[in-house]
């Protein structure tokens, strides 16, 4: 996957003048006529622009399928910017598949700690135990053999197809989405699942049987770089004769927003219990958000107004240990996809009681690199170390 955005100096291109909004036309758009000439003269641009990624080797050299597999995995919802150094120090960490299998999961989180979206580090690592276990220690090149995988789904199924294997294989992220959608002119809602449909078939139509992984990296690449969300360069891309969008004065309205919902407003409270100088670290359910991380203990369902003694009682109910003094150390906001957390962090101080038996570990701050964090839980930790 070539990132779904990276900072890129604004070229303020001249834009036609924005016609009234038509209705799309209920009929498919089709780019069987168009396909040829796209495919020209978008391998040529790659071939001019494209850019170098440790992942992605120099033309003519043969892909690695396992950097192929790490960087799809990292670049879920990731800037290509901020993944860099994540993939040489797991790469370093994990030169091979067989290294990755091997890998004790905890190992895994520690070196994707503060990438986010950690259930792909958890899925990454599973994966390449199955492809240990059923393929022999080889990714697999076909697009069905990759589904069976744990975390690849038709994008990256596509990706890693074409881009490891040479396989014709479509794609379809962010980026690609939205250059099919202002080069058809495709003003229904980006999510809607008709819409979806409609781009998988594109994606499908217009993928070529010659250097179908180049293609699809030069499809991202274009809406990474050019056909952006905002300011796209149109005067810079090599499609505009062919973007109906641009033609019709629509570019600033294609592709269509998502409808989102609002994200839920929550408020968890962070409880660092303190016992002779070393604080008190609980490993995180296995399912659900930031699962199998540690953290400090986090109570996420107390509800109405929480203060002191609610605290106390919680810590005392939850691990058997009477805490007291509690004190507010500050409060900060965390968004994830679907909630906006509002993470309240208390210090308390353990007097008596015996921590219940694998309810979990007590850690000098300054000793936590064998615990993979979440950010929240990093930035409770440097409050702790600053207070």
């Amino acid at each position: 996957m070539i990132g779904r955005s990276q900072s890129q100096p604004v070229i303020q291109t001249p834009m036609p003048p924005i016609k009234p909004a038509t209705t799309a036309s209920d009929s498919p758009p089709d780019l069987a006529s168009r396909s040829q000439a796209i495919r020209r003269r978008l391998l040529a641009w790659y071939d001019t622009h494209r850019r170098d990624m440790p992942w992605r080797v120099q033309p003519g050299q043969p892909p690695n399928p396992y950097h192929v597999l790490v960087s799809e995995a990292m670049l879920q919802q990731t800037q290509v910017a901020t993944v860099i150094p994540y993939f040489g120090r797991f790469i370093k960490a994990f030169p091979t598949i067989k290294h990755l299998a091997k890998a004790d999961e905890q190992a895994v989180l520690r070196l994707w700690q503060g990438l986010g979206y950690y259930r792909r580090a958890r899925n990454l690592h599973a994966a390449a135990q199955a492809i240990i276990a059923e393929h022999d220690g080889r990714v697999p090149g076909n697009v069905a053999d990759l589904l069976s995988l744990p975390g690849v789904g038709r994008y990256t199924a596509g990706a890693i197809a074409s881009i490891a294997f040479d396989r014709p294989a479509p794609i379809l992220d962010g980026n690609v989405a939205r250059v099919l959608s202002r080069l058809c002119l495709i003003e229904k809602p980006i999510d809607a699942t008709d819409t979806r449909k409609t781009l998988w078939r594109l994606a499908e139509q217009w993928v070529p049987a010659r250097r179908p992984g180049d293609f699809n990296q030069a499809v991202m690449e274009l809406g990474a770089l050019v056909c952006t969300k905002a300011n796209p360069s149109c005067a810079d891309c090599p499609l505009s004769r062919e973007c109906q969008a641009l033609r019709a004065g629509r570019v600033a309205h294609v592709p269509v927003p998502a409808k989102r919902k609002a994200p839920v407003q929550v408020d968890h409270h962070i409880v660092a219990i303190e016992r002779r100088g070393r604080f008190l670290f609980e490993q995180r359910p296995e399912n659900g958000l930031w699962s199998n991380m540690w953290q400090l203990p986090t109570a996420e369902d107390l509800t109405g107004k929480v203060g002191p003694m609610t605290l106390g009682v919680w810590a005392e109910s939850r691990f058997g240990l009477m805490a007291v003094n509690p004190k507010p150390l500050g409060s900060f906001t965390h968004q994830t996809t679907h909630l906006t957390i509002r993470f309240h962090v208390w210090t308390l101080s353990a007097t008596s009681g015996r921590l219940r038996p694998r309810s979990g570990t007590w850690r000098n701050t300054a000793k936590l690199d064998d615990l993979p964090l979440a950010n929240p839980q990093r930035k409770a930790v440097a409050m702790l170390i600053d207070a």
